[in-house]
């Protein structure tokens, strides 16, 4: 790659293809390092890390990660009633996330209790059996390719199965 000096825009610029990470901003760049992939990843992998049955009570909020001030620590969203059962599992969980990654990632986990409400996609669910609103279901209808539809619809049953 070659670099051009603009001396009244820029003091840099790279010439060709750039890879993503030089087009993000500075700001998002500190937080994907900071703690974007750990995040993500949890996520990703929760069912993993927890198990079937704590799946279906809790799942990650936010992560902070460590600073001179504290230690990384995981907020995890739990339904009224299970705290307990969560609180069993706290040191099977650090241990789990700690192996998944290969080091100490999480030292702490905070519970925030919250109160399950049923939700507009729950109550879908349970009236229909696919996921997709009815407004996204007509449209789905309305296609005339029988492959891209059939494809959709085989789409919103591994969404609902997720």
């Amino acid at each position: 790659m070659q670099f051009k000096k603009y001396t009244k825009q820029r003091k840099r610029s790279i010439q060709g293809l750039r890879s993503f990470k030089d087009t993000l901003p500075k700001n998002v760049k500190k937080i994907i390092k900071k703690k974007g992939h750990i995040f993500s990843e949890t996520l990703n992998n929760w069912r993993y890390i927890v198990g079937k049955e704590l799946f279906q009570i809790c799942y990650p909020k936010t992560f902070k990660n460590s600073n001179k001030f504290g230690v990384s620590t995981l907020h995890i969203m739990v339904k009224r009633g299970n705290e307990v059962d969560l609180e069993y599992s706290k040191k099977e969980i650090i241990d789990k996330m700690n192996s998944f990654f290969g080091y100490s990632v999480v030292e702490k986990l905070k519970f925030i209790s919250f109160t399950e409400v049923q939700n507009k996609q729950e109550k879908i669910g349970k009236n229909n059996n696919s996921v997709t609103n009815n407004k996204y279901t007509d449209k789905i209808k309305n296609i005339k390719n029988d492959k891209i539809k059939q494809s959709l619809t085989e789409l919103t049953k591994l969404f609902k199965q997720r």
